[in-house]
């Protein structure tokens, strides 16, 4: 029988040491796997936004066809574009730049809308910001209804094009997925970083081609575009939705936007992983 004198002593147990880089790496990878728990928590967030409604979210459908199809008869004749071909691309734009925009708003704020969880459970803190991205991709779900009538009204032809929004689709979640968890942890410790964001994303609508084409600009002006990172991420999505292929220009600057926020996440999440609940 083993005696108080025969145990091992507190000091003597070992326990397993992970650096900070293995705990990165590791809520990563937990934070993907419990997919159940960020695909429940972000539908229930859609369930009680609009609890009692009798429409649902599908209020936020027909707000959407409302804004483009006013937006489109209007700005259609302001710019004297043609309406068969302006109106499924400013429909493409605005469903493109809404869940841009709400990934990037609602990412912000992650982790201060998590509170409750991240002060009582011990969750992975990716779950949080793959909840962010599952909900918004929901939301984009019931918008792209807006175009659908567009494509009998319209006649447009659908092309093995349009199969390109599935590789868009995941490039963009990547990209939401690390600038995320970037802006999250920002956001956590600044929380002024909302609001910030939401000015700058107003500016930012105007100078990104979504309500307007690049063809009404001087051709001087068009350098100016490519450097816009916004042009991009919105042309891999509308592209395909509007039956053509994405430049190859935009594919290869999204691809290398990737690899910045892969890299400044790993950066970020390794060194103040540890710190983001006290700022809480």
């Amino acid at each position: 029988m083993a005696t108080a004198s025969s145990l091992p002593s507190a000091s003597a147990i070992r326990y397993p040491v992970f650096t900070r880089r293995q705990l990165m790496l590791r809520d990563l990878f937990e934070g993907c796997m419990a997919w159940r728990v960020w695909l429940l928590l972000a539908w229930q967030d859609i369930r009680l936004r609009y609890r009692r409604s009798q429409l649902g979210p599908f209020w936020l459908t027909l707000s959407m066809a409302i804004t483009v199809y006013t937006m489109g008869f209007l700005y259609g004749h302001l710019f004297h574009m043609d309406l068969h071909t302006y109106f499924p691309y400013l429909a493409a734009g605005m469903l493109t730049w809404n869940l841009i925009s709400l990934l990037i708003v609602d990412g912000t704020n992650t982790f201060t809308e998590a509170e409750q969880f991240l002060r009582q459970m011990k969750l992975p803190y990716s779950v949080f910001v793959l909840r962010v991205i599952m909900r918004s991709l929901i939301i984009f779900a019931h918008n792209v209804l807006v175009i659908v009538p567009l494509y009998f009204v319209l006649h447009i032809q659908l092309s093995s094009a349009c199969l390109m929004i599935i590789p868009g689709l995941i490039l963009l979640s990547l990209n939401a997925f690390f600038f995320g968890i970037v802006l999250a942890i920002i956001g956590a410790r600044y929380r002024d970083l909302g609001q910030l964001i939401t000015s700058l994303l107003q500016v930012c609508f105007f100078l990104t081609p979504v309500m307007w084409s690049p063809t009404i600009l001087p051709v001087k002006y068009h350098l100016l575009l490519d450097f816009n990172p916004f042009t991009h991420f919105v042309e891999i999505l509308r592209a395909p939705l509007i039956s053509t292929m994405p430049s190859l220009l935009s594919v290869e600057v999204v691809i290398g936007m990737t690899c910045v926020g892969i890299l400044l996440a790993a950066a970020l999440l390794t060194r103040v992983r540890h710190r983001i609940v006290y700022w809480l």
